[in-house]
């Protein structure tokens, strides 16, 4: 509460006739989508751009209970303000109300009856430009006590949409399902997780593991595998090694992590002889959906190479450059991350941030917009930039954040995954194909982003 305003109502004796009040407020993007998280009217007039640009209003729209949801407020909180009794309410919706509209909402009393203290008040919202979006006539039961307490400061409010693979997704269904060797699917997670990308048409898998154990998982939780390919072998080990000769014999063009451990996998991967090496390095990036960004952002490294040194991080910074092209996402802002966003010779991962920029400047890095040294402040929020004085076409805005090292990536990908509720779609990149980590704790949605980013 705030102790130092008081607000105060007008008792049914108090009002007068002609007497009014008003507020003022901005509609936002975001109060639209609360607006209908709360209801549950997902129309996609209000919440889709694409889909209402090509409705009646060719535009996003508010919700018309929103606008009436104001006159309420201005009843409750200013006249009468508080002890009214709402009783009923006429509306006439006359115009569209936009994201970034401001609208004002008066109500002045028309009608007082001394019977049960009744007052009717005439109710109008008008926009930005004079126009009237709405008008009626409130019914409502005025307080017969003087009340005033300290004015109750609401809690900011926020909507946590998960769009940022809508993209991906919405590529790969237009890509014919192609194979891939899933390693070891010996447990619910691994198995339902190639079913469901089968089922979504993302890929064909070839499953390959103790056939037996993988057959009385399926029985146990009820997954059908019927029409799949099996690949029988004895343990763990051998599954990694013969999911990476499935690769390079032609039968798989994808390859997907099971129940075994990232780094048995990626021994067979890495194998001098037998492997999936390439001339690049390979390295891993997270694809995160945080419902407060904007856009998909891409985390790497931060499960392949522990500390890596100026060599790999070109290649790391390549292959996240890449990958984010060929997803169609375009040109992409890199921020090549540090601790702060000056450059120290006390500090090594800021000389290879200035190394890396001053490399893409010269040709060495291609196909992106790079930055840094950057603090994780300065890459991801204008506001912190703007502060700090950082003029740049990444700050504030990056797309790609480069982390110095694993321990900094993985803290990094786990804390927005758990703390801002955020999904994390991986990938292994720079073998001979497209690598698809996934973990337990992944839900469908992430699953399905993983095989879909893995797609050619």
């Amino acid at each position: 509460m705030d102790q130092t305003k008081l607000i105060e109502n007008r008792t049914f004796d108090e009002i007068a006739l002609g007497e009014s009040a008003s507020l003022e407020r901005a509609v936002t993007k975001q109060d639209i989508e609360l607006y209908a998280t709360v209801s549950g009217d997902a129309n996609p007039t209000h919440l889709d751009e694409a889909f209402a640009k090509q409705a009646k209003f060719k535009g996003m729209v508010a919700h018309s209970m929103f606008s009436a949801g104001l006159i309420s407020s201005v009843l409750g909180n200013r006249l009468p303000g508080a002890g009214t009794v709402y009783l009923a309410q006429e509306l006439r919706f006359a115009a569209p109300v936009y994201a970034d509209d401001t609208i004002t909402v008066t109500v002045t009393a028309r009608e007082k009856r001394s019977a049960g203290r009744i007052v009717r008040f005439d109710c109008t919202c008008v926009n930005q430009d004079g126009q009237t979006v709405l008008d009626g006539v409130a019914t409502v039961i005025a307080p017969t006590e003087k009340l005033s307490a300290p004015a109750i400061t609401l809690g900011a409010a926020s909507v946590q949409r998960h769009d940022s693979y809508r993209l991906v997704l919405d590529r790969a269904a237009g890509i014919p399902p192609i194979a891939c060797a899933v390693a070891h699917p010996c447990d619910e997670s691994s198995l339902r997780g190639a079913l469901e990308a089968a089922a979504a048409r993302l890929m064909v898998p070839i499953l390959v593991g103790p056939v037996d154990k993988i057959r009385n998982v399926a029985q146990q939780f009820g997954l059908e595998i019927g029409q799949l390919e099996l690949v029988d072998v004895p343990h763990s080990h051998a599954a990694a090694a013969k999911a990476v000769e499935l690769v390079r014999a032609g039968r798989a063009e994808l390859l997907m992590k099971g129940s075994l451990h990232t780094d048995e996998l990626m021994s067979a991967v890495v194998a001098k002889e037998t492997g999936l090496r390439t001339a690049r390095r390979i390295s891993h990036v997270f694809l995160m959906d945080v419902p407060t960004y904007p856009s998909a952002l891409f985390i790497t490294d931060a499960a392949i190479n522990i500390v890596p040194d100026l060599a790999t991080k070109v290649d790391i910074v390549q292959n996240a450059i890449d990958l984010h092209l060929g997803l169609g996402l375009g040109e992409p802002r890199v921020a090549i991350l540090a601790a702060v966003e000056t450059v120290s010779p006390k500090m090594p991962s800021t000389l290879d941030a200035a190394a890396l920029c001053k490399m893409a400047d010269r040709g060495q890095i291609k196909g992106g917009v790079l930055d840094g040294p950057l603090a994780l402040d300065n890459a991801i929020s204008s506001e912190a930039a703007r502060i700090k004085g950082i003029a740049s076409p990444v700050a504030g805005q990056a797309q790609i954040l480069v982390v110095p090292d694993l321990e900094a990536g993985n803290m990094l990908a786990k804390n927005l995954s758990f703390l801002a509720n955020a999904d994390a779609a991986g990938i292994v990149l720079g073998a001979r194909v497209p690598i698809i980590l996934t973990s337990r704790a992944d839900n469908t949605r992430t699953r399905m982003a993983s095989c879909a980013v893995a797609a050619p």
